[in-house]
């Protein structure tokens, strides 16, 4: 059977290609939202079985997060967007498993030969959903990085002019030099922006689709027993992957959220010229 690397449309809303991927995670939205609702109406003081399940895991999650971002508020900040990346990978993930994903579909004429069009794909084996994921992701880390720091503190760390020309003006080669080479240091970490864009959607597609891949043909070769134990490695792939995207965006949420290396050893220099030595200080004095 052959699998090919873009989702195949289903049908069409006007000039809007409806693919099976693109069902896929309308679907797992849909799971989320309608439990969303009915949980929220079952709320107790006293929690029952599963507020109790979903109190554990969010605060299971926040554990993780507090060895990433050292601070509990950082961890209840960067929740709402990364745990919703994790799950949402990972029932997607998952759901390309149920039975019927990739094998129920319709016969085309596709390239001069009949091919199954699947009704339902794994989402993250669609480029386009996880390059969106990417791109929305790194996009969230700057806006993060603007509130928290202020817009111009925050793209000082890649377009470094305020430095530049601070070093300019006091005349020291040796600091115009530095300045220089920082400015270049820079417009490289600008680069790195879109590298991580890449590797976020390309390294989850990657896995994913060449799950899909695996399964595939191991249910083309032998239908029953045989590709339990692949299924199985998939329902470890898709946690062991929606974990990496997540932490990953955990990490650069992190980092953007963070003083630029050197402001704070500068503000300890300011108040001590400004005559506000420490407490210990002070007080040996």
């Amino acid at each position: 059977m052959n699998i090919p690397i873009a989702a195949e449309p289903i049908f069409h809303i006007g000039s809007f290609a409806v693919t099976n991927a693109y069902v896929n995670s309308t679907l797992a939205t849909m799971a989320f939202v309608i439990f969303a609702f009915l949980f929220s109406r079952g709320i107790r003081q006293v929690p029952r079985r599963l507020q109790a399940a979903v109190e554990a895991l969010l605060e299971f999650l926040l554990g993780y997060f507090d060895q990433v971002t050292g601070s509990r508020e950082k961890s209840r900040q960067f929740l709402p967007l990364v745990g919703t990346l994790f799950l949402f990978i990972l029932v997607s993930n998952w759901m390309g498993l149920l039975p019927g994903t990739g094998t129920i579909g319709v016969w085309e004429m596709m390239h001069g030969e009949l091919e199954l069009v699947p009704l339902l794909r794994p989402a993250m084996s669609d480029l386009n959903m996880t390059l969106a994921m990417a791109v929305t992701s790194i996009v969230m880390t700057h806006l993060v990085g603007i509130f928290t720091l202020g817009f111009f503190v925050h793209w000082n760390k890649f377009i470094q002019l305020g430095s530049l020309f601070k070093a300019v003006v006091s005349g020291k080669p040796m600091k115009i030099v530095t300045a220089i080479v920082e400015f270049g240091v820079g417009l490289l970490e600008l680069v790195s922006e879109v590298a991580k864009v890449l590797s976020l959607s390309l390294r989850l597609f990657g896995n994913i689709f060449a799950g899909e891949v695996l399964i595939t043909v191991m249910l083309s070769l032998v239908s029953f027993i045989v590709p339990l134990p692949f299924m199985l490695l998939e329902l470890i792939v898709g946690v062991v992957q929606a974990t990496v995207f997540a932490m990953l965006v955990l990490v650069y949420l992190s980092i953007m959220s963070s003083k630029p290396h050197g402001e704070g050893h500068e503000e300890s220099k300011s108040h001590s010229h400004d005559g506000t030595e420490p407490a210990t200080a002070a007080h040996h004095a």
